[in-house]
């Protein structure tokens, strides 16, 4: 597959419908996808996740494609540009959970909280009478916040039940309990973080419809209570406002932001490691990774693809 000329259309999309065959649903997505469209979707028997990239018109089709699945047709979903193409191949894989929390017995369709558009997101957060917590991991943190939000600082989505049950519900223990507003990048993970709060017996809940992508592309920075960028999960590594591509680069050695703050650290080598996996790694480990960046680099020159950018129905 030749590189797609800028700039790359990126389609962030999600929904929670049942989905009985997932082998079915995936080669369809594969088929639909073709040697045009590169970045990963998620099928499971809870719905479909994921970000894709290609030209305008492919990822059209696969987005029609997506509608067109029972129960698809009201798909959130959230378009963006990107100068250059930010994935390396397509994967289609089948999970357990479209975005792993570890809990079942909550919906992620009838039991979530109250939806608030960016428009009136403003106002929520700045109520004395709420608390804003912050879904995503701590490493997501580091990269861009809401002015005053609370961070449970987990590693993984699957941490935050626990972090909930022993820290996050004593911030409610009030005579006059406050409102609970959520926030994560696409709004996919307070779904199921505000379904769980409200099947622990919390009522006022509230989560960031779009997520922080949404608010981005739609309010501006004079107005926007957003500091920093937002970590995306692919070759753009960040965003800003108006969801154009941040400054910060991804570490091939732990898949971390670095910042270019960071980059000037010794211990930073681009395409090997950085502060945070440096002492980690083995000579060996970062010898073979300075070869792959080596080889990167050549192909780059060359004008060659990725190896392995579609991938395999065996897969």
């Amino acid at each position: 597959m030749s590189e797609t000329a800028s700039p790359v259309c990126v389609a962030a999309l999600y929904r929670f419908a049942a989905i009985e065959d997932r082998e079915v649903v995936r080669v369809r997505l594969l088929d639909l996808c073709g040697d045009e469209v590169r970045g990963t979707l998620l099928v499971a028997h809870e719905g479909i996740n994921g970000t894709i990239a290609g030209p305008e018109a492919a990822v059209a089709r696969v987005v029609d494609g997506v509608r067109s699945l029972p129960g698809f047709d009201r798909l959130e979903l959230k378009y963006s540009t990107a100068e250059a193409m930010p994935f390396h191949r397509m994967k289609v894989r089948l999970k357990a959970e479209i975005v792993t929390m570890g809990v079942t017995d909550i919906d992620p369709v009838d039991g979530v909280g109250a939806y608030v558009s960016p428009q009136d997101w403003n106002a929520l957060i700045a109520d004395p009478d709420t608390i804003v917590i912050d879904t995503r991991n701590d490493y997501e943190v580091e990269v861009g916040v809401f002015e005053g939000a609370i961070q449970p600082n987990t590693r993984t989505f699957r941490e935050f039940p626990d972090w909930f049950r022993t820290e996050g519900r004593a911030l409610l223990d009030r005579p006059n309990p406050p409102k609970v507003a959520m926030y994560c990048t696409g709004g996919i993970r307070c779904e199921k973080a505000t379904a769980f709060l409200k099947a622990e017996g919390v009522e006022q809940v509230f989560h960031l419809e779009g997520g922080i992508l949404k608010y981005l592309e739609t309010i501006p920075e004079p107005e926007s209570l957003w500091r920093g960028d937002c970590f995306v999960f692919d070759e753009r590594v960040a965003v800003g406002h108006g969801l154009k591509e941040g400054d910060h680069s991804l570490c091939r050695g732990c898949r971390m932001p670095v910042s270019p703050e960071a980059r000037l650290s010794p211990l930073y080598a681009e395409g090997v490691c950085c502060e945070r996996c440096h002492a980690a790694r083995s000579d060996k480990q970062r010898e073979g990774y300075a070869e792959r960046q080596k080889q990167m680099e050549i192909a780059a020159r060359r004008g060659v693809g990725h190896v392995g950018a579609v991938q395999k129905r065996s897969d």
